[in-house]
């Protein structure tokens, strides 16, 4: 799976968005009713991007919100409507208003009038009786409502009971650590460039700026608090990238030396190719699928002032490749997953998800294994990851892998035992395997 954005911009502050509430749930509304519909929460704000202009943030936040913790206000939607609402928008303007009225039942008056006339804004002025009897009848009956999300995994856990099951049978001890680290809110790390200083000086710089960080890796520093990156010291000219701690791990785990071989299989957009030109002076060759993701490959690297062969190439497929004879000492297959370990940066993921998905995954990521495996030289090292936490495509395909594959052993990973990184205060979840061709 591809690095994952460090943060979104939601927040739990006790203030509503402040300006334009009305014209602010309407447009969340119309985002989470596209997610409803099976759009992917990044499709659904990059399509509205023009509409939301101003509200673009607050917009955001409401978004987030209200994907974090739809199992709650979904049950608690379907206790209150009658029937199914007729129109997708209206439900997900519901659901928004719902998350606002738990989250600040202070401001309840004016959550239930601005969610109404969110209501005519969308064009749907016959909804208005709707959207307030729902929103009133709530506010009567919020203790039992509640109380009936709490009887409910689903509601209280705010993930589909099909992935709860799961991680209780892999995790019986940390499963509900997992889930509650999937419902916070992310933190937002930096990855401090080798090249350019030490970690520090930048803490040290970072703190000039009045921006409070620690740093929690060998080039990782967290922050207290998200901010923009246009605010950060130094980000424009490539001191640092934005970057999960967990994700740093993978430049460091493929052992470079200068003067490899190096393929990065499904680049995009570029986090771990950047790290990995930092540690090394390696001749690297970024691949991706997607034009438009081979672009932000080339723009990451280039605000970072490195230089890689940015290729628009298929893992699966990887032709070209095979047919110049290339042979790389090392390769870093970070491969297409569930995500399930960076859900709480994107929270539409387990409503999205199918547990069939899982099935789906391994067998593409099986299939890249054994197209770019004879592209590792002998005695070479393929770095194997994913941002899931689920086994099936994790320690289990790893397994599958060696049961084919005689000449292929698992490396240990010091401080990584199992290869397993469980989300947490610090880190979302990885899996790494570190495998060997033997000579």
């Amino acid at each position: 799976m591809t690095d994952r954005p460090a943060g979104d911009s939601s927040h739990s502050g006790d203030k509503p968005p402040s300006h334009g509430l009305a014209e602010s749930f309407a447009l969340a509304g119309q985002v989470v009713g596209q997610v409803l519909s099976g759009a992917s929460l990044n499709d659904a704000l990059r399509v509205n991007k023009a509409r939301t202009g101003s509200l673009r943030a607050a917009v955001q936040d409401l978004t987030y919100n209200t994907l974090r913790g739809w199992g709650r206000v979904d049950v608690i939607a379907d206790q209150l409507l009658k029937k199914p609402a007729s129109d997708i928008t209206i439900r997900g303007l519901i659901l928004v208003a719902l998350t606002e009225l738990g989250a600040r039942p202070h401001t309840d008056y004016v959550v239930v009038h601005q969610a109404v006339e969110a209501a005519s804004l969308l064009g749907l002025a016959r909804a208005r009786g709707l959207v307030n009897a729902v929103l009133r009848g709530y506010q009567r009956d919020a203790a039992r409502l509640n109380a009936n999300v709490e009887a409910s995994e689903t509601g209280r856990y705010s993930h589909p009971q099909w992935w709860i099951d799961s991680l209780k049978m892999h995790y019986p001890l940390q499963w509900r650590g997992i889930l509650d680290a999937a419902n916070s809110h992310p933190p937002m790390t930096l990855r401090v460039n080798a090249r350019r200083g030490s970690v520090g000086n930048y803490l040290r710089r970072l703190a000039e700026a009045n921006i409070p960080a620690r740093q929690i890796g060998p080039a990782a520093v967290m922050l207290d608090r998200p901010c923009p990156v246009a605010g950060i010291p130094g980000f424009s000219e490539g001191d640092s990238s934005v970057q999960d701690a967990g994700a740093q791990r993978a430049a460091v785990l493929l052992d470079l030396t200068d003067g490899m071989t190096v393929l990065d299989a499904c680049a995009a957009p570029g986090g771990k190719t950047g790290h990995i030109l930092e540690l090394a002076d390696c001749s690297l060759i970024a691949l991706d699928i997607s034009g438009e993701r081979v672009a932000r490959i080339k723009e990451n690297l280039g605000r970072l002032g490195l230089k890689a062969d940015v290729r628009k190439g298929d893992s699966l497929r990887p032709v070209e490749l095979v047919a110049a004879g290339l042979q790389f000492d090392r390769i870093l297959l970070d491969a297409p997953c569930s995500a399930s370990g960076v859900v709480r940066r994107h929270p539409d993921i387990r409503w999205l998800r199918r547990e069939s998905d899982l099935a789906s995954f391994a067998r593409t990521q099986a299939n890249m294994l054994e197209a770019l495996w004879p592209l590792l030289r002998r005695d070479g090292k393929l770095l194997y990851t994913t941002c899931s936490v689920f086994p099936t495509e994790n320690s289990m395909q790893i397994r599958a892998f060696l049961d084919r594959h005689h000449d292929a052993e698992v490396m240990p990973l010091k401080g990584l035992e199992t290869g397993q990184i469980l989300p947490d205060g610090d880190s979302d979840g990885f899996y790494y395997a570190l495998l060997h061709k033997k000579a």
